[in-house]
């Protein structure tokens, strides 16, 4: 397909608040790293690494015909688990996660991949029930679907991956057409189980799959002062958060003057917490105006998984576009200190080389059903 056909079809407002995304992560992640020993530019050189490979991993896939995805979904969803399971057996751990696979310097982050996968084979599987999501009986299949690759990346312990997972499902059967009234009754009573499971867990002790600090950053969030400085300190990320994004104020302090970035107060400034960064240097301005650009691009992505011909193609954007949503949510709401720090990186954003890959991944596949829907394909 010629170019110029592409570039009338593609979406431009997506395209464009992309690169300006991108574009903001780099500049904050230049100025998080300026004061770090050795070389300062070495994370951002990475991380433009990983956006060059993830522009190339995009130009090949989006020449795929997305509606021949769902013809391999048993074999997407069984390499889901092989991930998944490699993982545990021959991963590395890091930071109390065993969630990597590593080759020398090369470090693969499977969870992130898989996000990408069970989004894919779980459109299918949900295309095939349409119009029989209405009792329980019809929705525990697709709970069940989900709940292998979930328990697994639980097992890591990876609490934030598996959060995504959730919120992808939900996501997707919501727009598949399952009854709305069943899926609330279900979240309300898991969100339930989850409160129980935590008070029988601190109070009498009951075994949960999560080491007591990961369960502890689950419920600092609450009182973060709590621990502050004592203790495993887990509420001092949340803290210095809160202090670099109320001391931005609405202009900012300016790229590489803020002190809590500069002065190296505010810890994983330069992936979990990169928001703070955004917060302090380019003020209340900057901090909305990434906001903003998250607004433009799930919006494009949920008005492509609309018009999108079929289903299927519907469903594969609502599970990106859904992905992106929690992502951008709980990252900036455990920056503000009103989620749980559970890890989970900014999309396009935050540095890492796995989710950068996985972001463009979802990327390629909203623009090929966009081109699809467009009648311009390669």
């Amino acid at each position: 397909m010629e170019l110029t056909k592409v570039y009338r079809a593609i979406d431009k407002p997506f395209l464009v608040s992309l690169l300006a995304i991108l574009l903001m992560g780099i500049i904050a992640l230049t100025s998080a790293n300026a004061t770090i020993s050795g070389d300062p530019l070495s994370y951002v050189k990475r991380q433009l690494l990983a956006i060059a490979l993830g522009f190339f991993i995009l130009l090949l896939m989006v020449r795929v015909d997305y509606s021949q995805l769902c013809k391999y979904d048993r074999i997407v969803y069984i390499l889901t688990l092989v991930l998944l399971v490699a993982v545990l057996v021959f991963g590395k751990e890091v930071r109390g996660t065993q969630g990597w696979i590593g080759v020398g310097s090369f470090r693969l982050q499977p969870a992130e991949i898989a996000k990408i996968l069970i989004i894919v084979g779980f459109a299918s599987f949900l295309e095939k029930r349409q119009g029989s999501l209405e009792t329980l009986k019809d929705l525990v299949p697709c709970f069940l679907y989900v709940l292998v690759p979930f328990g697994l990346i639980l097992l890591q312990p990876d609490v934030g991956t598996g959060l995504v997972v959730l919120a992808v499902m939900l996501g997707m059967m919501f727009v598949a057409g399952a009854n709305p009234k069943l899926l609330i009754k279900i979240i309300l009573a898991g969100i339930g189980l989850v409160g129980i499971a935590l008070f029988l867990h601190f109070q009498f002790g009951m075994w949960l799959p999560l080491k007591d600090y990961q369960l502890l950053r689950l419920t600092v969030f609450l009182n973060p002062y709590n621990d502050g400085q004592g203790g495993r300190g887990v509420g001092w990320n949340t803290i210095q958060s809160l202090v670099a994004i109320g001391s931005g104020g609405f202009f900012g302090k300016g790229l590489f003057h803020g002190t809590q970035v500069q002065y190296s107060f505010l810890p994983e400034r330069h992936t979990d917490f990169i928001y703070a960064v955004i917060g302090e240097e380019m003020g209340f301005l900057g901090a909305s105006f990434l906001i903003a650009l998250y607004g433009v691009l799930i919006y494009r992505a949920v008005q492509i998984a609309y018009s999108s011909k079929d289903l299927y193609g519907t469903l594969l954007v609502i599970g990106i576009a859904s992905m992106w949503l929690f992502h951008v949510f709980e990252n900036i709401g455990m920056s503000i200190g009103m989620m749980p720090v559970t890890g989970i990186p900014l999309p396009f954003v935050s540095y890492g080389g796995s989710a950068m890959l996985a972001n463009f991944m979802g990327v390629a596949l909203v623009l090929s059903v966009n081109l699809k829907g467009n009648r311009a394909m390669f």
